[in-house]
C-alpha cells in the first residue's frame, strides 16, 4: 500500500470541508481533502443550490401561468409548457459551474485533492480506495472530520421508487401528477410548493398541528396563507402508517381514523441526520451527543487533533455554519486564537413567502427572563414590497427593554432571505435599536421594514 503525509487530513469536501481545506492552504499548511464524489458535498450537488434553482424556475413558471390567466400588471401571455428535462440540465449546469469552482479554489491553495473513500484506521491514520482502484495510507498530524449529514428514512416506508428523498425530487425525470410529501419542515415545504407550482397535485401529511413548527406560529401564518391559495392540501396533526399494496399512502388522523392518500410519488422529508457511518469512526470511540458528534468551541472531539465540523457535529445543520467552523478550525490548527462563538447563526427557509429567523424569537427571548420589546413592521405598509405584488409578512425586532440592545429578528415575506446579513451583523456588532432607526436605509427597498420596525419599539415609527 503506498504511504503518505500530511499536515492536515480533511474527510469529506462538503462546504465545512473545503472551505477548512482552502483557509489550511492559504496559512500554508499542507493538506489533503479526501472526497468519494463530487466536491461541494450535499449543498452544492443535491441540497442548497439545485433546490433553489428548482424553486426559481418553479415560481418562473407560475408567473408565467398567471399572466396567461391576466394579470393587473398588464401582462398578457399564452399558457405556458414546461420541458422538466431542459430544466434539470440548467440546474444541473449550475451545480457544474460552482463544482468546478471549488475544484479551482482548492488547487489555488495548494491542496491535495484525493478522490477517493476514506477509512479511519486511528486519529493519524487514513486508508482511501482511490476511484482509481488504487489503496493510499496517510498519516497526519491533524484530522478533520467533514462528512455531513443523510436524509432520514422511515423504517416503515424505505427509499425506493415511489418512496423519494430530496435527492431524487431535485432531479426529476418527470413530474408526477399527484406528490405527497410526509413531513412539513423546511424541506418538505419548499419542495412541495416548488412542485405545486410546476403543476403536481401536492398534499402534506404532517405530525404536528401546524406548518414549519419549529418557527413561531404568527411567522408562520403567511406561509399557510400562501400553501392554501396555490391548493397544496394540508393534513397536520396526521402521521404516515405506510403504503397500501396499491400504492397509496396510508395515513392516520388525531382521532385515529385511517385513510389513503393516492400518490405517484411520495417524498420523505423528515429531517437529516449525521453521516457517521461507513468511514471507520467506531474505531476512534469519540464522545457523543445523541447521534452526533460532541465537539467543544474550537471543534474539538474527544480524541486530541480530531476535529470535527458541519453536520456531524447536529444541529443546526447549515450549509454556512459548516464554513465558518472549517475556517476556525485551520485557524487553530495554524496557531491562531479563535473560538467558535457567533453572536447568532442565521437560518432560512425559502418557501414562498420566504422566512428568516436570526437570535432570539420572542418566546426563547421570555424564556431567558429577558424583559423585552417586541415590534412588527408589516410588508403591506412598505413601497418597494407593493410593487414586488408582494405586500404579505413583516419584519420583526426582539429588543431588552432596559438598554434596548437587539436580541433577534424575524422576518416573513419575498425575498426576505437577502435580510439575513443585515440582521446577523446588527446581533454581532451589538447594535441596539437607536443604531438601526437612525441608519439611512435606502429607498424604495425592503430594507426600509428594518427601520421601521425599530423606529416602532422606539414608539415612533414613521410610515405607520
Amino acid at each position: 500500500m503506498n504511504s503518505k503525509s500530511t499536515t492536515l487530513l480533511v474527510i469529506g469536501g462538503g462546504p465545512g470541508g473545503y472551505v477548512a481545506a482552502i483557509r489550511a492552504g492559504q496559512l500554508g499548511i499542507p493538506t489533503v481533502l479526501v472526497e468519494g464524489q463530487a466536491l461541494g458535498g450535499t449543498c452544492l450537488n443535491i441540497g442548497c443550490i439545485p433546490s433553489k434553482a428548482l424553486i426559481h424556475a418553479a415560481g418562473e413558471f407560475e408567473h408565467a401561468r398567471h399572466f396567461a390567466n391576466g394579470s393587473p400588471l398588464g401582462i398578457k401571455a399564452s399558457p405556458p409548457q414546461i420541458d422538466v428535462a431542459q430544466t434539470v440540465r440548467w440546474k444541473d449546469g449550475i451545480v457544474a459551474r460552482l463544482t468546478g469552482g471549488v475544484g479551482a479554489l482548492l488547487r489555488k491553495a495548494g491542496v491535495q485533492v484525493v478522490p477517493g473513500w476514506a477509512t479511519v484506521e486511528d486519529g493519524k491514520t487514513v486508508t482511501v480506495q482511490t476511484a482509481q482502484g488504487e489503496a493510499q495510507r496517510w498519516r497526519c498530524e491533524h484530522l478533520l472530520l467533514a462528512t455531513g449529514s443523510l436524509p432520514t428514512e422511515l423504517p416503515f416506508m424505505p427509499f425506493g421508487a415511489p418512496v423519494i428523498s430530496s435527492t431524487e425530487a431535485l432531479s426529476p425525470k418527470e413530474l408526477p401528477k399527484r406528490l405527497v410529501v410526509v413531513g412539513a419542515g423546511y424541506i418538505g415545504l419548499e419542495l412541495g410548493i416548488a412542485y405545486r407550482k410546476l403543476g403536481a397535485e401536492v398534499a402534506i401529511v404532517e405530525a404536528t398541528p401546524r406548518v414549519l413548527p419549529a418557527y413561531d406560529e404568527e411567522l408562520t401564518r403567511p406561509v399557510l396563507a400562501a400553501l392554501k391559495r396555490l391548493g397544496v392540501v394540508l393534513h397536520l396533526g396526521c402521521t404516515v402508517e405506510g403504503l397500501s399494496p396499491s400504492g397509496a399512502v396510508r395515513v392516520r388522523t388525531p382521532a385515529a381514523d385511517e385513510f389513503a392518500l393516492p400518490a405517484d410519488q411520495v417524498l420523505v422529508a423528515v429531517g437529516r441526520q449525521p453521516k457517521t457511518q461507513g468511514f471507520g469512526l467506531e474505531t476512534l470511540h469519540l464522545d457523543m451527543a445523541g447521534r452526533a458528534l460532541r465537539v467543544d468551541d474550537q471543534c474539538r472531539t474527544s480524541m486530541r487533533n480530531v476535529w470535527a465540523i458541519g453536520d456531524l457535529t447536529g444541529e443546526p445543520m447549515l450549509a454556512h455554519r459548516a464554513m465558518a467552523q472549517g475556517e476556525m478550525v485551520a485557524e487553530v490548527i495554524a496557531g491562531q486564537r479563535r473560538h467558535f462563538a457567533p453572536a447568532a447563526i442565521p437560518a432560512i427557509c425559502f418557501t414562498d413567502p420566504e422566512v428568516v429567523t436570526v437570535g432570539l424569537s420572542p418566546a426563547a427571548a421570555e424564556e431567558a427572563g429577558h424583559d423585552c420589546i417586541v415590534s412588527a413592521f408589516p410588508f403591506s405598509a412598505n413601497g418597494r414590497a407593493m410593487t414586488l405584488e408582494s405586500g404579505d409578512g413583516f419584519v420583526r425586532v426582539v429588543a431588552r427593554r432596559d438598554n434596548q440592545l437587539i436580541l433577534g429578528w424575524q422576518a416573513v415575506g419575498k425575498s426576505v432571505s437577502e435580510l439575513s446579513s443585515a440582521f446577523s451583523q446588527s446581533l454581532e456588532l451589538g447594535a441596539t435599536l437607536e443604531d438601526i432607526a437612525g441608519t439611512i436605509h435606502a429607498h424604495p427597498t425592503l430594507g426600509e421594514a428594518v427601520q421601521e420596525a425599530a423606529l416602532r419599539a422606539l414608539g415612533h415609527a414613521v410610515h405607520i
